[in-house]
């Protein structure tokens, strides 16, 4: 087959915020799929915080000078296997490149829903949203009424999160963010009752001028002093819901969160992480919650689209600085046969 396919690859290990010289585009023939497989063309991309941990030299992190994995949307280009139709939107793992061979078992069928479109598969109906709905359905059992706080809300998780709360019944929902203008867009639009910009002082004061009573759940995308601010305003029998320590990706020598430990027993606070994983049989309920609010318009993706698969690099290092508001996704320029994805370009 001829043509030429697209990769990127890690080439060195960062020490704090990565940059572009950390990566390479590496050109290479366009593989031809054995028996039994298919060759893909991708066409969207998710860029995750998650990234930057595995650039690091940890268990299961990136090697490197080889191609980076994520969460992707792909068309069958060419196929040897009765599997894998032509034509077929897939999702699959093998991101960050053009094209790529993959095997039956390494993708997932996407069922279509009237109105939905594909960006959604990355965003509320991807791990994103399932990551948020796990840790509200699952870790925290949120109840209808109670009162949460979310730190990095504007992000793919945060904005899921204060979504789908704000469906589940929640009370009182307030949420962290790097700017002013994230925090108005919390409120304005997510539906989160207040927002502040952790930068404006600090957070333990910050978060009790928005929740002087305090509240029932934390849900925790940042770590560090949000964490700690957190512990204090929780009630008794709170929650904390770890999903990830964005704070701490950049910049490892930041001091671990102090607070008052005695508050974990005297307020019988539950603290617990997770990793989404695990959770993947709850796919299909995900799409059971989801998808008739996306079709109602009860349910809005908040998303950030980039266009243009050279712009990947870019647009991970834009997220891990906060440029993106709600979930980062790169999308090829190439027209993708679904009517309902009419979604506006972001350069």
């Amino acid at each position: 087959m001829n043509g030429t396919a697209l990769t990127v690859h890690q080439i060195a290990r960062p020490y704090g915020f990565p940059t572009a010289e950390h990566f390479a585009f590496v050109e290479s023939p366009l593989p031809e799929p054995a028996a039994g497989e298919a060759l893909v063309e991708n066409l969207y991309w998710s860029v995750d915080p998650y990234h930057r941990e595995m650039m690091d030299e940890v268990p299961g992190g990136f090697p490197l000078h080889a191609p980076l994995e994520g969460r992707t949307l792909g068309r069958v280009v060419a196929s040897r296997t009765p599997r894998l139709a032509e034509g077929e939107i897939l999702f699959h793992r093998q991101g960050w490149r053009t094209h790529t061979v993959v095997t039956p078992e390494e993708t997932r069928r996407l069922p279509r829903f009237d109105g939905v479109p594909w960006t959604a598969y990355l965003s509320v109906l991807g791990g994103t949203g399932l990551t948020a709905y796990v840790g509200l359905t699952r870790i925290a059992r949120l109840q209808e009424g109670e009162d949460l706080f979310v730190s990095a809300a504007a992000g793919g998780v945060g904005t899921a999160t204060g979504r789908f709360a704000r469906l589940l019944g929640a009370g009182r929902l307030v949420g962290s963010a790097g700017s002013a203008a994230k925090a108005g867009y919390l409120v304005r639009e997510v539906g989160y009752d207040a927002a502040f910009d952790y930068h404006d002082g600090p957070v333990a004061d910050l978060l009790g001028a928005v929740a002087p009573d305090g509240v029932d759940v934390f849900v925790d995308n940042v770590g560090g002093e949000q964490l700690a601010a957190a512990v204090r305003a929780l009630r008794e029998f709170g929650r904390i819901v770890r999903i990830g320590t964005i704070s701490q990706y950049n910049t490892p020598d930041a001091p671990p969160p102090r607070f008052d430990y005695a508050d974990i027993v005297e307020k019988s606070l539950r603290m617990e992480g997770f990793l989404v994983s695990n959770y993947r049989d709850l796919q299909e309920e995900l799409y059971e919650f989801a998808v008739p609010h996306l079709q109602s318009g009860r349910l809005a993706p908040d998303e950030t689209v980039v266009d243009g698969f050279e712009h990947i690099v870019d647009a991970f290092l834009g997220m891990l600085h906060g440029r993106n508001t709600g979930k980062i996704i790169v999308r090829e320029r190439t027209e993708v046969p679904c009517a309902t994805d009419t979604r506006t370009p972001v350069s």
